[in-house]
């Protein structure tokens, strides 16, 4: 099998958010010093550079900002994955953050939709709040 494109490469900084992923928990940043949280992980804030973070948990809700159906992918694995959905959501806690949408047929997309984090393969993805489908994407 060739390289997955797809799959995190973790590094000693961000091991403890795949592995916080793994178990079904999304964290975020938070600045002890101008108490915001940002997205993603970095080891000083972006707002007021201070060293002073932690992580804190994420209520892992979210609403869709913005997204693209894609049709093709010549990366493994995504051709055998297509059409699916690369978006941008607003987290709750304020962040934005690149994820995937699953769980909800394309023509249902809009903007402001209110979403909730599911964990495939130890991945963050969303899909609409509330939503009774099978997790899909993989």
């Amino acid at each position: 099998m060739g390289a997955r494109y797809d799959l995190p490469e973790a590094d000693a900084f961000t091991r403890t958010y795949w592995e916080a992923a793994a178990r079904g928990v999304l964290l975020l940043r938070h600045c002890g010093t101008c108490a915001q949280i940002h997205h993603y992980p970095r080891e000083f804030c972006p707002r007021c550079w201070s060293e002073d973070v932690s992580w804190s948990a994420a209520t892992g809700r979210a609403t869709l900002h913005t997204w693209s159906v894609v049709h093709r992918n010549d990366l493994p694995p995504f051709k055998d994955r297509t059409p699916y959905v690369a978006a941008v959501v607003d987290l709750a806690e304020g962040p934005r953050m690149m994820t995937e949408i699953v769980d909800c047929p394309h023509e249902e997309l809009r903007a402001g939709l209110e979403l909730e984090v599911v964990f495939l393969g130890g991945v963050p993805r969303f899909r609409p709040r509330g939503t009774t489908l099978a997790v899909g994407g993989e």
